[in-house]
């Protein structure tokens, strides 16, 4: 296996990428070289790299993709009055960014690709006239816009490619093959939507020109993904860090060790980010004011920006936060994840760890007691993409919304949601499904099962989940705690109806509690699961035995907490028991809405005083691969490092 080592960085120059000097300008030592040939090994091992055959085929999607886009400016530009010649020469440009164009991109991955369209071609016109030609050209599966997005965007799959499509429309009455986006020019006129859309594939291009050695850097980042992806905390939309904003955290190490290579990259890159002194910026470059009248990122001036947590700033004009998302709870799981993934990467480095064991799979349906799902569902798959992207996009706003409530120390999202398909033979089976509950009957059935059979119907379902952790009991506190969510998820509820399209006969949104032990299978890989009895916690106390509770409660005995629409049966609100956990038990829809006490809405009462965030170290099959973080100790730099010189900006 060979890598590319990078050009010597010279210790006596006065110019340096990045806002600061570097940290260090030595080479390499050979150990850090002989394990960078063994995670490059790891990584093709863990089929981070596409096959030639897969990359032929993603070429052919983009040439395809782009004689569409010119299609579409043309039939719009007709539509808009123009003559033929002038609807030919509007043009059309795509242009890729991210992971494919950063060149680190893996199997099945997805090609960020930007559509530009010249200025009497709308928004509109790309989510009603374009998303509706590509559902009509062949090859085409999957098509799914949503508009809402804080950048507007398009999902696809083209010859079985994932694209994830976004349009800009350019203050231009034509659009040229030769047209390139480097100029500031461009974004004159344009609205705070398309300067987002344009943004992307100007960074791409920006991090690449700002990194010492691109092969160094690719291959960093190819590490870094793959652990991200594996700890589950690789997703923007859910509070975690996007592909741009991890790649711009590797460029900004590349920076600070211009000679150093990807294993020292990799070593040095989880030390730096633990110890990172947050709220204070990621810099890839200067931020650069400009002459048109268009936002920068400014803590100063604009206090949404002020409370950003882990702000890391794209580098092309103009200057924008790629992680507005991250909230308090994803903060603290990141920077957790930093010192685990630093303790493994040292016990690597000594050869006392492989390299395999930074990729171990997330622990995120171990960790938690208890849980929240959050179920989106509709009658049509073409529909159930739009409306669980919805709901999706606004998990975020549900988490920040839980970490206001007392006694909860974190509130966890999953960073993807479990879609499913239930053929039901009834509607009290469709209701069952929407709040959940999906008997074993139901999983196992066909489609073929419900043909013919009157007032059958499918049911498309979207689960998220959010893992909650309960502050410890304070010594000298006696008696069971009330967990009051109930604010947090009527909010929530309310949010998501407001999207213009929600129709609340078509579209259910389901908000619940269950405990660990009622996860379904389907979130854990075959024999992950532990042994039901094993989840029992070692110790009860007699309020809780007198509860006449077991672990092996069916599902059809989980905790709503709050059901705002099921399809079909709007208004409807589900409330347990406000006593127990163990006696609570749903109501079905057609029985109304129900509130306890003054109206206020409860979960159970958690007796937090047995209550753990861990399943037992004893608890059977599953056995955790990565060291508890309150075990390890803070990561050091090596002697004659320091990483304040980074954050000292000039």
């Amino acid at each position: 296996m060979r890598f590319h080592p990078p050009t010597p960085f010279s210790p006596r120059s006065t110019k340096y990428l990045g806002v600061t000097p570097p940290i260090a300008v030595s080479e390499s030592t050979p150990r850090e070289k002989e394990v960078t040939v063994t995670l490059l090994e790891e990584l093709r091992r863990q089929g981070t790299f596409e096959s030639e055959e897969e990359a032929k085929t993603r070429e052919i999607v983009l040439g395809r993709l782009a004689a569409l886009v010119k299609k579409f400016v043309h039939k719009v530009s007709l539509a808009r009055g123009l003559s033929e010649a002038a609807a030919t020469a509007a043009g059309g440009k795509i242009f890729t960014f991210g992971s494919y164009r950063l060149g680190v991109h893996g199997p099945g991955s997805d090609i960020d690709t930007l559509c530009v369209v010249p200025k009497h071609v709308s928004r509109e016109d790309f989510f009603d006239v374009f998303e509706d030609m590509l559902k009509e050209t062949d090859g085409v599966t999957e098509v799914s816009g949503v508009p809402d997005a804080y950048v507007p965007i398009i999902k696809t799959k083209i010859s079985g490619i994932p694209i994830d499509l976004v349009m800009a429309r350019l203050a231009l009455s034509t659009i040229p093959d030769d047209l390139s986006l480097q100029d500031d020019n461009l974004l004159r006129n344009l609205d705070e939507r398309c300067v987002r859309s344009l943004n992307g594939s100007r960074v791409t291009d920006e991090i690449l020109r700002l990194v010492p050695n691109v092969s160094v850097f690719r291959d960093a980042l190819r590490c870094i993904k793959l652990w991200a992806q594996r700890r589950a905390i690789y997703s923007n939309v859910n509070g975690f860090l996007g592909g741009v904003a991890w790649a711009m955290l590797v460029a900004r190490i590349c920076q600070l060790y211009p000679n150093a290579i990807a294993g020292a990259i990799v070593s040095r890159f989880f030390i730096i980010m633990y110890q990172w002194t947050w709220p204070q910026p990621v810099l890839l470059k200067p931020i650069e004011d400009g002459p048109l009248p268009v936002r920068v990122w400014n803590p100063k001036i604009y206090p949404a920006d002020r409370a950003h947590r882990m702000p890391i700033i794209t580098p092309a004009y103009p200057s924008m936060c790629a992680t507005h998302n991250v909230t308090l709870s994803t903060q603290m799981i990141m920077t957790e994840e930093f010192k685990k993934a630093s303790e493994i990467v040292d016990r690597v480095i000594i050869g006392k760890a492989s390299w395999s064991d930074l990729f171990a799979k997330h622990d995120f349906f171990h960790k938690y007691r208890y849980y929240l799902q959050v179920i989106a569902s509709t009658g049509s798959p073409d529909l159930q993409i739009k409306w669980s992207g919805t709901v999706e996009s606004r998990i975020r706003q549900l988490v920040m919304k839980l970490e206001y409530v007392e006694s909860l120390a974190l509130a966890h999202p999953f960073i993807k949601g479990f879609e499913q398909v239930s053929y039901c033979m009834n509607e009290e089976e469709m209701r069952a499904v929407a709040q959940g509950e999906i008997s074993e009957a139901i999983a196992k059935r066909k489609k073929e099962d419900i043909e013919n059979v009157e007032g059958s119907n499918v049911v498309y379902s979207t689960t998220f989940y959010i893992g909650l952790a309960v502050e410890p009991r304070q010594p000298g506190s006696v008696g069971p705690r009330r967990l009051d969510i109930s604010y947090p998820t009527t909010e929530f509820t309310k949010l998501v109806k407001l999207w213009e399209k929600f129709d609340e006969n078509k579209m259910g949104i389901v908000v619940r509690h269950i405990r660990s032990s009622a996860l379904p299978d389907y979130v854990f890989d075959e024999g992950e699961r532990q042994p039901r009895m094993a989840q029992k916690r070692t110790k009860e106390k007699a309020t809780d035995r007198s509860h006449h509770t077991s672990p092996d409660v069916p599902n059809k005995k989980a905790r709503l907490v709050q059901t705002i629409t099921i399809m079909g049966y709007p208004g409807c609100l589900l409330m347990s028991d406000r006593h127990s956990i163990s006696e609570t038990t749903a109501a079905l829809p057609h029985e109304g809405l129900k509130t306890v006490g003054n109206g206020t809405h409860t979960l159970p009462h958690l007796n937090t005083a047995t209550s753990v965030d861990r399943p037992p170290t004893n608890a059977g099959v599953y056995k955790p691969t990565v060291k508890d973080p309150s075990q390890i100790k803070s990561p050091q730099l090596p002697s004659g490092e320091n990483v304040a010189v980074a954050t000292r900006v000039s």
